[in-house]
């Protein structure tokens, strides 16, 4: 008979089936396979894959996105309820579901608010199989408001009693993470006194002095929205028995004082819970926790039991010093009755907490998706549990069963549906809802009723190649409704293969157990039902194995010899092996002394490194084997010469004497590679305080194999040994076993103490602390004392946690103090510590300086004096005085205008300090202020003063308009600084002939209201050089020169004449060719053998790096009442033999607009004081003296001694 589908055989090797597992028979359903090519053509009813969850609470400054996603064919529309009612997104512009999905956007961070979308929303994806719904989604923005205010007085407590510090945070959602903390974020240690109970409060089972603190601070963080907010500081104060009868001496009688036993020990009772008993109520699978908190003196421990039964061993942790209970993952077997017992060495109490365990639904079998074809049956299973037990409700396409049009195919059996006979048109979504009340499970299953005739998925001729006795499987992914039955065939005209040969999975894979050679050729997958047949065939080659004929043999040689392996393959003529060589199950190195050769590997020059396993693998594209070899290199016959190397390391550490500061460590010396060990280095580390750090401990000589080693206290000592020798030092030894040593008192305290106030009433100790190498114990503090130096006050003191900084509050203003911090720990105190001195905080002067008095000492240079004020008026550390002082009015102008203050500072107690800079004839104002560390004083009253005149600047510009035969025109603009009133202008001009030569000094004065003057009767075409500077009542100013050239009379002159001194006038005859006479061809002779001289001498010049003494000439020309300074270096400026064509450097060069500017001189205020605008010595005097050469005037006349130059003497003949 044919070989039918048969139960799938658990044996079926995925990775031999590369496509999708279809068809899945369970109770007469069908599972439709994710196909693309079906999917096209089969309809489907929708499937919710993507939703938000229930209880969604989203971020307020986020667009609210909640998801739906579902598939179906054809795809699925969506719609939305919101509390239960239709949610019509068109009307609400800020809400847009994402295209082709049902997922929600609500834009709320353009505008809108996420509290208004608040509520319960539904989604519900349709087609025309069917509806299905998504989980009620409860979407609440997060919350996280601010702690009410409120005012929390200080708390006194006498040593030893009971507190709890509330915290009752604001209500967020989600709720918040508690914790407490100090104002500098760090949080507060907790331990079995102290903890936080899971309400977030602080318990003390007892209070200690050190609990005595400003800034116990309770945090509350929330998540969600990453903020934390802050309850206001507690203050809490633990006083002894004789502070407390002190401070209640004034108010109370005799007989309310308090005994004097300061701390009265008492049996535990419990601050949580209340009572001796109390109920809890947890849910299945959440994480049960329980806490009592007891307190008593003294601390009371906290032991957990379960009545009538054991705590889980796995599931059972311990927190808060054992004060809290957490069972995880609890279950209905953990309900019964907890007790917890508080001890300490006066007695013991019991609270005994009774536990049920309750259960929202959870599934036992959710309901599956069903295909079935027209007229077969199915049942849909929703089996649920849940304490109580929840309540099963269906619902078909959103809409509760009983509401729902009527099926006669199916039947309602509490929590089971049930189809018979079943018609396409009845195709639908059903929901099973199981809810009680601690919540509910809603879960879609669709009914798809399918008629379709059978479809091979596989595709069509697909060839298989499989290796000899190996199991070979034949795909045939098929679909069909009602279900195909499928039948295997060999050959064109085979006839059915049968089961004793093959196997038939329920997906329609044909598996051949052992494939032999005659198990090759073609097969032919048939699938039918009552609606039709499909076909398709398949073709199966069977392969020889690969297998290695010739194996590498092991192999031993020696050291620098060569080996060979060989490794030959015999396989399948159609596949084509890959040969790999492996060394170790690694890559072979990549060396030139390992080579592939066909069949052998070959190593030369074989090293100790090359021993190892070889392994030949031989690959193809169905199989893979492999064989190895074992290499194994041994030193050659010959002895070899000796190996000098750093040690080898120690060995076999061993602690002995172990006493409490010190111990004997014990090694054995490893090989010295032919090099004697010169000194063993001995290294440590703490493991409890750094762990992973090695820190220097000793050194030995080479000999020894012993150390006596000093230890510190409260230290988990390792200890490991390095060998030297002259080659270098060995790696370290294996760590010795750890040996903790007991615990002391500090033996030294904190260093960098110091005081300094950082407000007017405070006192900021700072220390750098203590490691924990240093600590010597646990539970390191701090014992922070302080006391005015001045004053009799005693010492006050508190103790502080491990922490570098204890702030002192309400203290008097910049008042010295005396300070020590002392380390201590949980064995005693460290020795007494040194004082330093420290200072409360600065505040601003409180008086000005008086009696401020200017003296003018120039008209740039004033002298200030004041009074100093009380020192006890400075309220902090003197710096100074500081001078504001700026200028307010132009006296020559009489113009007001404001310039920027500007400031001097003079250190110490100075009373007196001078003012650079200031500008002639101008009006200044100055007030002085005192300077401490906070800042600056009151200022003084402003002080007035007035600067002389001084000599004026050079004009601002000097040019020459309008040119004629025998005039120039001078335009100028007045002094950028008159330093005074102007009395009048000096001008002093001179002429330069063809030779450079300087003619007569004329020497003009112009009043000061002029600012254009027109010179006549001067020479045509002559060169005038010009000096012009202002005056004032103080004297002349600086000077500002320049040079201009009289017009030539083209139209009268047909040539050069020798010219008339007296006239400057030219007198030859206009009617005579003047290059036709002789005179002038004789002229030009004598000038060109003039030149050829002057070239030479110029060239000797040249090489000797001499000038044309012009300057010297001028010198001796100067003017004694002018003395102008060149604006480079103060000198005159000199010809030199690069620029002779030029008349005058730089410095004296005409523009094209003949305008001559000299560049604002500003006064620069030479910077005085330290790092603020100057500098002083102590006596406050100008550092520094003003200097410069002022420029020598041309003198009067036209003797010269100076070679001219030639080729300006070609250029006077243009």
């Amino acid at each position: 008979m044919p070989l039918k589908i048969m139960p799938k055989k658990k044996h079926l090797s995925a990775g031999r089936v590369p496509l999708i597992l279809f068809l899945c028979q369970m109770i007469g359903a069908l599972d439709v396979p994710l196909d693309p090519k079906l999917l096209d053509d089969l309809v489907q009813p929708p499937t919710i894959t993507q939703q938000s969850p229930k209880d969604y609470i989203v971020d307020p400054r986020e667009n609210i996105v909640i998801q739906c996603e579902a598939k179906g064919k054809p795809p699925p529309s969506f719609s939305w309820t919101r509390n239960g009612t239709h949610f019509d997104i068109d009307k609400d512009p800020l809400v847009t579901m994402k295209p082709g999905s049902g997922t929600l956007i609500i834009n709320i961070i353009t505008e809108g608010k996420a509290e208004t979308y608040e509520g319960v929303y539904q989604c519900t994806a349709r087609n025309e199989r069917g509806a299905a719904v998504s989980n009620n989604i409860v979407v609440r923005p997060s919350r996280s408001p601010l702690w009410t205010k409120e005012r929390l007085e200080p708390i006194t407590l006498r040593n030893g009693q009971s507190l709890v510090l509330p915290c009752r945070p604001p209500i967020g959602l989600p709720p918040a993470i508690i914790f407490w903390m100090d104002n500098s974020f760090q949080r507060l240690p907790q331990s079995e006194r102290v903890s936080q109970g899971l309400n977030g409060d602080l318990y003390f089972s007892n209070v200690l002095p050190e609990d005595t603190r400003e800034d116990y601070i309770c945090y509350a963080r929330f998540n969600h929205t990453q903020t934390i907010q802050q309850k206001q500081p507690i203050s809490l104060k633990v006083i002894s028995v004789d502070e407390l009868n002190d401070t209640l001496a004034a108010n109370l009688s005799d007989t309310e004082f308090y005994g004097a036993k300061p701390n009265k020990e008492r049996p535990p009772t419990f601050l949580t819970p209340e009572g001796n008993e109390s109920l809890k109520e947890e849910l299945r699978g959440n994480v049960l926790s329980l806490e009592c908190i007891a307190e008593g003196l003294p601390t009371p421990i906290i032991y957990w039991i379960k009545e009538d039964g054991t705590l889980p061993v796995n599931r059972t942790f311990y927190r808060n010093f054992k004060k809290t209970l957490q069972i995880t993952q609890v279950t209905e077997a953990d309900s019964g009755n907890y007790q917890c017992i508080a001890k300490n060495p006066l007695g013991a109490v019991h609270h005994t907490i009774a536990v049920t365990v309750k259960a929202a639904p959870y599934w036992i079998a959710a309901p599956q998706n069903l295909v079935l074809s027209p007229g077969e049956n199915g049942t849909l299973i929703c089996r649920a549990n849940g304490n109580p037990k929840p309540r099963i409700a269906w619902l078909t396409n959103g809409v509760p069963i009983e509401i729902a049009p009527e099926d006669p195919s199916r039947k309602i059996d509490g929590d089971t549906i049930i189809f018979s006979n079943v018609q396409e048109r009845l195709s639908a979504v059903y929901q099973c809802n199981a809810s009680n009340e601690y919540g509910y499970l809603l879960a879609n299953a669709f009914v798809n009723v399918l008629a379709e005739p059978p479809r091979i998925l596989t595709s069509a001729n697909m060839l298989y190649q499989v290796i000899a006795n190996r199991p070979a499987f034949l795909d045939c992914a098929f679909f069909g409704s009602p279900l195909p039955a499928i039948e295997w065939f060999k050959g064109t005209r085979g006839s059915a293969l049968h089961e004793d040969i093959y196997v038939l999975h329920d997906n329609g894979t044909l598996e051949i157990p052992v494939a032999q050679k005659d198990s090759t050729g073609t097969y032919t997958c048939v699938a039918r039902n009552k609606l039709g047949m499909a076909k398709n065939e398949v073709h199966l080659e069977i392969k020889d194995p690969t297998r290695i004929i010739k194996q590498p043999e092991h192999a031993v040689v020696q050291r620098g010899s060569k080996v060979s392996f060989e490794c030959k393959v015999k396989h399948d003529h159609t596949l084509i092996p890959t040969i790999v060589w492996l060394k170790d199950h690694g890559e072979l190195p990549n060396e030139e002394r390992f080579s592939v050769d066909k069949d052998h590997l070959v190593v030369t020059d074989v090293s100790d490194d090359d021993g190892g396993t070889y392994t030949c693998t031989a690959n193809t594209t169905l199989d893979r084997v492999s064989a190895s070899a074992v290499l194994r290199v041994v030193a050659p016959t010959p002895t070899p010469a000796p190996i000098y190397d750093v040690p080898n390391p120690p060995f076999d550490l061993e602690l002995t004497n172990q006493l409490d500061k010190s111990v004997q460590l014990t090694w054995t010396p490893g090989d010295d590679n032919n090099s004697p060990i010169t000194k063993f280095i001995i290294e440590y580390e703490d493991a409890m305080h750094e762990a992973g750090v090695w820190h220097h401990q000793a050194e030995v000589s080479g000999t020894q194999t012993t150390a006596q080693l000093k230890l510190s206290p409260y230290v988990n000592y390792s200890f490991r040994v390095m060998a030297e020798n002259s080659i270098g030092r060995s790696v370290p030894s294996e760590a010795s076993e750890q040996y903790l040593t007991k615990a002391a008192e500090p033996d030294q305290n904190p260093t960098a103490v110091e005081g300094l106030g950082t407000e007017p009433d405070n006192l900021v100790i700072t220390w750098k602390p203590l490691n924990g190498f240093e600590s010597n114990g646990p539970g390191l503090q701090y014992k922070v004392s302080w006391r005015q130096k001045d004053g009799d006050d005693e010492w006050t003191s508190v103790v502080v946690a491990n922490v570098s900084k204890y702030i002192v509050s309400g203290t008097p203003t910049f008042v010295p103090y005396l300070i020590k911090v002392q380390a201590l720990n949980d064995v005693g105190f460290a020795p007494e510590p040194a004082v330093v001195m420290g200072h409360s905080g600065e505040d601003l002067p409180m008086v000005a300086p008086g009696n401020v008095r200017v003296n003018v000492v120039n008209s740039t240079l004033a002298e200030v004096h004041w009074d100093p004020v009380p020192l006890k008026s400075v309220r902090g550390h003197l710096q100074g005085y500081r001078i504001y002082y700026w200028k307010v009015q132009s006296s020559s102008k009489r113009n007001r205008r404001h310039i920027e203050k500007k400031i001097l500072t003079f250190q110490g107690s100075k009373t007196h300090g001078m003012l650079p800079g200031l500008q002639p004839y101008s009006h200044y104002f100055l007030n002085v202020r005192v300077v401490n560390g906070k800042g600056e004083g009151p200022a003084s009253s402003d002080r007035g003063f007035h600067t002389p005149e001084g000599v004026p600047s050079a004009p601002s510009s000097l040019k020459i308009v309008n040119p004629t035969l025998d005039s120039l025109t001078l335009e100028w603009d007045p002094p950028s600084h008159p330093n005074g009133v102007l009395t009048e202008y000096t001008l002093k001009y001179q002429p330069i002939n063809s030779t450079h030569e300087l003619g007569p000094l004329v020497d003009l004065k112009i009043p000061a209201n002029k600012t254009r003057w027109t010179l006549k009767n001067l020479n045509f075409s002559t060169r005038y050089k010009f000096y012009f500077y202002a005056q004032t009542s103080v004297g002349s100013g600086s000077q500002i020169t320049e040079e201009a050239i009289t017009t030539v009379d083209e139209g009268k002159m047909a040539g050069i004449l020798p010219p008339d001194v007296g006239a400057g006038k030219a007198m030859a005859s206009r009617q005579v060719d003047i290059a036709t006479q002789g005179w002038f061809i004789g002229l030009m002779c004598a000038v060109a053998l003039l030149i050829l001289i002057l070239l030479i001498v110029c060239f000797v010049r040249r090489n000797k790096g001499g000038k044309y003494p012009v300057k010297e000439k001028e010198d001796a020309h100067a003017d004694p009442e002018i003395q102008p300074m060149k604006e480079d270096d103060g000198t005159f400026g000199e010809y030199s033999d690069a620029e002779d064509h030029k008349p005058l450097k730089k410095g004296s060069r005409t523009p094209s607009d003949r305008t001559v500017k000299k560049e604002d001189s500003d006064d620069s205020l030479v910077d005085y004081g330290e790092g603020v605008n100057g500098q002083f010595n102590e006596d406050g005097s100008f550092i520094g003296q003003y200097s410069g050469k002022k420029e020598k005037e041309p003198a009067e006349g036209n003797e010269s001694s100076e070679a001219p130059s030639p080729v300006n003497a070609m250029n006077s003949f243009v």
